[in-house]
């Protein structure tokens, strides 16, 4: 399968949230973190980064709220496991792009798997030492239901540490 999930982005936003790739459930329906196991919208609702709980087919509403969504690769895999280096050879441009066309305020990796295709380099959790085009980059753990590993509190802890960032002022 080879579909793509378009990005949900505009100039100015709080954060650009960057996933790993497109899983199967999300390509058919057509909406970023799709499978209902997932735990992406109900974390962004709990740390306040939302106003409300988004469904998956709201995804737009994210604008509303400051956010935007892209993917470090754009092929559709049943899990990311599938992924190939290549899948990720643009993500740096690309998002280096986002970042000079639409300066959003920061970037946040969902999974440090999105942050390692996209520079090479394995990611603690948080915020990292690199920048792109001066805006700050952090690592979030995985919402897959995959990554059963990381326990839901842990997770939110993580997103609320974003959300305390994306509300500092930046100087």
């Amino acid at each position: 399968m080879s579909g793509r999930l378009a990005d949900i982005l505009a100039p100015d936003l709080r954060c650009v949230f960057v996933g790993i790739n497109p899983g199967l459930k999300s390509a058919e329906a057509g909406f970023h973190f799709a499978n209902p196991r997932n735990d992406f919208w109900r974390l962004l609702a709990d740390a306040g980064l939302t106003s409300r709980l988004l469904e998956p087919s709201q995804q737009d509403e994210l604008l509303a709220n400051g956010l935007g969504l892209t993917n470090a690769a754009r092929r559709v895999t049943r899990g990311s496991g599938e992924l190939r280096r290549t899948d990720f050879a643009d993500a740096a441009r690309r998002l280096a792009a986002v970042a000079r066309d639409l300066h959003p305020g920061a970037f946040a990796f969902v999974g440090k798997q999105a942050y390692a295709g996209a520079f090479g380099e394995r990611p603690d959790h948080g915020l990292q030492a690199r920048e792109l085009e001066g805006r700050p980059l952090f690592v979030l753990p995985s919402t897959s239901p995959a990554n059963a590993a990381v326990p839901y509190p842990e997770k939110l802890r993580c997103f609320r540490e974003l959300a305390e960032l994306l509300d500092r002022p930046r100087g």
